[in-house]
């Protein structure tokens, strides 16, 4: 199988206009960068569609459509994607300065975790999509921000792709419609119930079963019109550098992600954990609103304890000594809010994949609380609905051992003509109620009123 690049000339929105051609086709996937020339990691975007296997897992079945053929396996759902990847025995010799050169695209569902965990299933599931939807693509459109150019990564029938591609690109647009409109938004708990539920972790802090548990709360409300439109207003809005549409055949996922999970490069190992947010006020009451985040020892607490978990999560399947912490506490800015982030890195030993750092560190502990696995026990208990797709992560899987994934918060289900929406924050001993209510306001506040907008 012969594997190709080839220089497209470089348009700003090239992707993105793709997008807006194929958005209602099943499998189309944009990985983008946000557009923030301020931020190192609004480099790349990512676009693919028609994938050569697709992997769909609900509950602990998965699905692989390959050559034509269907079969259905109940084996570790990374596991059989890693498979899958090994089947198609592709070997590239790009240069890895390309991240992607081809491979697994999608996202892996925070549900994910009563297949691979022993997690009992507590609360209700009412979204009915999978919980692992992940594609492997022969070929791809990387737009590289920084070097303005577009590359054609291939590896068969790249003249056909090829000309396919200019056909697109030289198309005119399908007339689609640009309206977009939501209902009022409904809460899946009342301030009283999360009252009862923040007491409750509370009191599971104080007799020291855990340190942290990330709580959620829902929001919901009924949309009309055209997912693309929600994805592109969103877009703009927020710049989040680990942003994603993924259209599936009965859902789309729009992601605003600003948390990077897990990246690989040559065996180096990233991981950036948020833990701290605070909302963006005008003029010198923003200098107020930073001071006050970087100041709170709560937040310096919350995101040590997580920097803890990660680095334990990472240092498992990582060269003895390679661990680090290269950044502590770091104030990261956006539009509408501003953020800690810390940042751990590592080299994973030779003897270990992508698949297996990833099953082994998933789900990040920043949305999940230490130690993690009763924390997760904890979000089973408290939350009144499962949180599907959400919190999972969604990123690529490179055939030449490249990978970068988010965690899939400021994500939004779309599914049945209902918007899901979900936000969370950190609980430890010194959290104040109030305050972890409003922080989570803060969070949603970058979504909810800009659908809401006319």
């Amino acid at each position: 199988m012969s594997s190709n690049l080839v220089t497209i000339p470089y348009k700003n929105n090239l992707l993105l206009s793709l997008l807006f051609k194929l958005y209602n086709k099943p499998w189309t996937i944009l990985l983008h960068s946000g557009g923030d020339n301020n931020n190192q990691n609004c480099q790349y975007d990512i676009f693919v569609t028609d994938p050569v296997v697709k992997l769909v897992t609900y509950g602990k079945i998965t699905k692989i459509q390959y050559n034509n053929n269907i079969v259905f396996s109940n084996h570790n759902p990374f596991l059989l994607v890693d498979n899958y990847l090994n089947k198609l025995k592709i070997k590239t010799n790009f240069s890895k300065e390309i991240p992607f050169h081809g491979g697994a695209v999608g996202i892996f569902g925070y549900d994910l975790i009563h297949s691979i965990k022993n997690i009992p299933i507590i609360s209700k599931k009412d979204i009915h999509i999978p919980d692992m939807i992940i594609g492997i693509y022969n070929w791809a459109i990387i737009t590289d921000h920084k070097n303005k150019i577009n590359i054609l990564v291939s590896h068969n029938n790249q003249n056909k792709i090829l000309n396919n591609i200019k056909m697109l690109i030289n198309s005119s647009y399908t007339k689609i419609s640009t309206d977009f409109s939501v209902k009022s938004w409904q809460s899946n708990m009342t301030l009283s119930e999360y009252k009862k539920k923040f007491n409750c972790i509370k009191e599971y802090l104080y007799s020291g079963e855990c340190y942290q548990v990330c709580l959620a709360q829902r929001f919901n409300t009924e949309y009309y019109g055209n997912e693309i439109i929600a994805f592109n207003k969103l877009l703009y809005y927020n710049q989040a550098p680990f942003s994603a549409f993924i259209k599936f055949n009965n859902c789309s996922i729009i992601s605003l992600s600003p948390e990077r999970f897990i990246k690989v490069s040559n065996k180096n190992i990233t991981s950036s954990p948020i833990k701290g947010t605070i909302k963006r006020l005008n003029n010198t009451d923003d200098n107020i609103q930073i001071n006050k985040l970087l100041n709170s020892t709560k937040d310096q607490a919350e995101n040590i304890m997580i920097v803890d978990l990660i680095r334990s999560d990472i240092s498992k399947l990582s060269i003895p000594g390679s661990v680090y912490v290269s950044s502590l506490l770091k104030l990261e800015t956006y539009k509408s809010v501003h953020h800690i982030v810390s940042t751990i890195n590592a080299k994973l030993m030779e003897q270990y994949n992508n698949f297996d750092l990833l099953n082994s560190c998933f789900p990040g502990g920043s949305i999940t609380g230490t130690p993690k696995s009763r924390a997760m026990n904890i979000i089973e208990e408290l939350e009144p609905n499962r949180r599907s797709l959400w919190c999972g992560c969604i990123g690529y899987i490179s055939y030449c051992g490249n990978m970068d994934t988010n965690i899939s918060i400021r994500t939004i289900i779309m599914h049945n003509n209902k918007i899901y929406c979900s936000v969370g924050s950190g609980i430890v001993l010194d959290s104040d109620m109030k305050s972890e209510f409003d922080e989570m306001l803060a969070k949603v506040d970058s979504i909810i009123p800009i659908l809401s907008k006319k």
